[in-house]
């Protein structure tokens, strides 16, 4: 399966450009800081979700993709806090990571099963 049809993919690519749209209304503080730093999580996220797709040894890098997703969920969560995003934004932002989490856990478990 071409790695940018996955399902896990999509929806972090999705989250990905979310991101991007949103980094143009923070403050300048947050914009090339945490803004960026999301950016390049989400990135690095995308980046093991193809590794894990063009490799025998799956768990390895699913299991990294699932740390960013814990540091992507921090960061965002801290972009509402810090009101550089809604809470309308961070809802949507969340239910997105929460599909990540959840596929990305299920691709995990199927991979040890079939080692």
């Amino acid at each position: 399966m071409i790695y940018d049809n996955l399902p896990v993919y999509k929806a972090t690519y999705d989250l990905l450009l979310m991101v991007f749209r949103l980094n143009r209304n923070f403050q300048r503080d947050y914009r090339y800081t945490l803004g960026e730093n999301v950016k390049n999580e989400l990135i690095a996220m995308l980046v093991c979700i193809y590794q894990a797709n063009s490799t025998q040894l799956k768990a390895v890098h699913l299991l990294k993709a699932r740390e960013h997703v814990v540091v992507v969920k921090l960061q965002i969560r801290l972009l509402m806090d810090l009101k550089q995003i809604s809470l309308k934004q961070y809802a949507t932002a969340a239910e997105q990571i929460e599909s990540i989490s959840k596929q990305l856990a299920a691709w995990h478990k199927s991979s040890e099963r079939n080692k």
